[in-house]
């Protein structure tokens, strides 16, 4: 029987690989978790994992919260919890594998609190939308993407790698493949498909995107136009700079846009469950963060209306 190298950097690199081939997961999680892995190796001179000890996860944690960057900048708790996540997630896959090591349920994530999810009440959008003039292409675009964000809980990466025979509107709904890279139907509505339509019957090119940059590399030839293909931070300066417009004071985002869809539906009636499913996430806690905002809603309905 061939021996295992057991030291970690070795089943460190095994361990990802497989959380891409057969865990399905993107190559950006694969990079982050071989970054949080090599930081634990680094602190604990690639050591064999069966010499992983509480102890060595104890000094590992104080390191962390002590670590500071070039700039001095220290670690978030949540940055933190990433690190241990995904050590814990090797120590897992080293107990399927049988490989002797300390067991994950050693590894205790800190408790953090989640932040106040921020979004925009109705009469915000409508002052949102109203700042864009729609007079030439690139406005069209904006207004199709601020329709297209609110009515559908797209996230800023899924929206810019749209291409334009991804998007179906007539039918109002199409299949968008989000994190893990797992798909999911998406539901617009008639507003942000008429929007939609708008831009492209104003597009006088054939490139592929779906939404175009119209700022720079006019003379780029590759016939794809992924060269012009919208990015995700030119999505957030747009919005940013029509929510400053607006009057709007609080920071407002892409994903302030994701939330606005999530409340607007939870304040409607919809189920969590469904919104689970509408926004993508693998697991319903991170959808409960919204039932917060909902609750206070429903507050404010009985102060209203039932005060005395």
């Amino acid at each position: 029987m061939e021996a295992v190298d057991t030291y970690f950097s070795s089943l460190m690199y095994d361990f990802v690989e497989s959380l891409e081939v057969e865990g399905g997961r993107s190559s950006k999680t694969a990079e982050n978790y071989t970054h949080y892995l090599e930081r634990f190796s680094e602190f604990a001179d690639n050591p064999p994992v069966d010499t992983i000890t509480s102890d060595m996860i104890r000094k590992y944690r104080l390191w962390l919260n002590r670590y500071k960057n070039d700039h001095e900048e220290a670690l978030s708790l949540k940055t933190q919890s990433y690190h241990l996540i995904a050590l814990r997630g090797f120590l897992q896959y080293l107990a399927k594998r049988d490989i002797e090591s300390l067991s994950p349920n050693k590894i205790e994530l800190p408790k953090t609190v989640r932040k106040q999810v921020t979004f925009l009440h109705f009469d915000e959008i409508e002052r949102l939308r109203a700042q864009v003039d729609a007079s030439d292409e690139a406005g069209l675009r904006d207004r199709a993407i601020l329709e297209l964000l609110f009515s559908s809980g797209l996230r800023v990466s899924e929206l810019c790698n749209l291409n334009r025979d991804h998007i179906n509107t007539t039918r109002r709904e199409f299949m968008v493949r989000g994190k893990g890279q797992k798909d999911r139907p998406v539901f617009i509505s008639n507003a942000a498909a008429e929007h939609v339509e708008q831009y492209l019957d104003a597009r006088t090119d054939s490139l592929t995107p779906l939404f175009i940059s119209y700022s720079r590399n006019a003379g780029a030839v590759d016939t794809s136009g992924d060269y012009r293909r919208l990015t995700p931070r030119s999505v957030q300066r747009m919005i940013s700079q029509y929510a400053r417009l607006a009057g709007i004071t609080k920071h407002v985002s892409p994903h302030t846009m994701r939330h606005s869809f999530a409340t607007d539906l939870l304040m409607n009636g919809a189920d969590i469950r469904s919104v689970q499913t509408m926004l993508g996430h693998a697991d319903i806690s991170t959808t409960q963060v919204y039932t917060h905002v909902t609750d206070e809603h429903l507050r404010e309905i009985h102060e209203k209306f039932h005060s005395d």
